[in-house]
């Protein structure tokens, strides 16, 4: 197969920003060509978050918020392209995520929600856009989530020894690659959205960077006790979860049968997300080699990276940049690999991950013309 151009975008729950990747893809193997990061707009960031958080809201205000979107992506693009220099018509198609405004793949009536108007990226950029790529795999009785294990399959499985790929975004999930095993994938639970959330709260800050907060406090034990008994925590997979569940709502109402320092809240939610998926990750231990490999956000807290390490004795913890990728970079480039999956009509689903019915070409294609 020739070599193609694809262009990623990424926007997660933890609302850090727009990632977007250019990259080259032949035969599903993926070179990163280029990478920018861009800020969300206090204003939009805010909007998404009342949306996501159940706060009342209208049509009117929807529909402005996805065409703000869809424009503020493809603004993203056009940077990016300005940038390298290349010219949109070596670009086969771009795999915009979206922005998650609630996820709800359980229940009578099981929905997804993702904002960014891809008629407009692609009618701004000139370049084919791919787009709504969670919604068929509910359709099939998935949880339209997680997509990337798919693409860690792709970039990092070894016969030699068993990998788990940790990306800690907002909410942290995992995917499971073990020689002669089926791939396994799913949410473990809050990556770094509480902590975020927290520190917007007490510092005004967008998120504890470098875990200065954090490390101003202790693990409070009886709050982690109690974390830790969310239901959740013990589904079995597929399953997949969001900020709809793990909200400063749902932590104040357990906060408040406690007393205890905003520090110490901010080191206990470290704790627990460190918790919540070593616990996850001991269960594949296999007393062989096996390594972690970490990307997201959550690989540049060293607070979490070090207890990750203490948690996991039996493991060999890096960040994927141990692997020549940077960590920021992996979901983006997901999502320029799913777009490949679709342009060319191939599978991106795994339906022992999500839990969909049949594999399937997820995601819908909007022409550039």
């Amino acid at each position: 197969m020739k070599k193609e151009q694809y262009i990623g975008i990424m926007s997660g729950t933890s609302l850090d920003g727009i990632d977007v990747v250019l990259t080259e893809i032949c035969d599903d193997k993926v070179v990163l060509i280029e990478a920018k990061s861009f800020e969300y707009p206090d204003v939009i960031k805010q909007q998404v978050l009342s949306v996501s958080l159940g706060q009342s809201t209208d049509l009117p205000k929807l529909g402005k918020l996805d065409n703000q979107l869809g424009h503020l992506y493809a603004e993203s693009v056009l940077a990016l392209l300005k940038e390298t220099g290349v010219n949109k018509e070596r670009v086969t198609a771009i795999g915009n995520h979206g922005q998650t405004v609630f996820h709800q793949p359980t229940g009578k009536a099981p929905f997804t929600i993702q904002l960014g108007d891809a008629n407009i990226i692609a009618a701004r950029t000139g370049i084919t856009t791919i787009a709504d790529f969670r919604r068929k795999d509910i359709a099939l009785g998935g949880q339209g989530a997680p997509l990337v294990p798919a693409f860690h399959d792709a970039l990092f499985r070894s016969q030699e020894f068993t990998t788990v790929v940790l990306n800690i975004g907002g909410i942290a999930n995992i995917s499971v690659l073990s020689p002669e095993q089926p791939l396994l994938g799913y949410d473990t639970g809050p990556g770094n959205l509480l902590m975020d959330a927290w520190c917007v709260k007490h510092k005004d800050l967008p998120y504890d960077k470098d875990a200065v907060f954090a490390l101003q406090g202790s693990v409070y034990t009886l709050l982690l006790d109690e974390l830790l008994a969310e239901p959740y925590l013990t589904k079995p997979s597929p399953k997949s979860t969001g900020r709809e569940l793990f909200n400063l709502t749902w932590l104040g109402k357990i906060l408040d049968k406690y007393s205890c320092s905003a520090e110490d809240v901010q080191r206990t939610l470290c704790e627990y997300t460190a918790q919540t998926i070593c616990n996850e990750v001991k269960k594949y231990d296999n007393n062989s080699r096996q390594r972690l490999l970490v990307c997201g956000g959550g690989a540049k807290n060293p607070l979490l990276m070090e207890r990750l390490k203490a948690l996991l004795p039996l493991w060999s913890v890096e960040s994927t940049e141990s692997e020549g990728i940077d960590s920021q970079n992996i979901e983006a480039m997901a999502f320029a690999w799913l777009a490949y999956r679709r342009m060319h009509n191939l599978p991106s689903n795994i339906p022992q991950v999500t839990g969909a019915s049949r594999l399937a070409s997820l995601g819908v294609v909007y022409f550039a013309d």
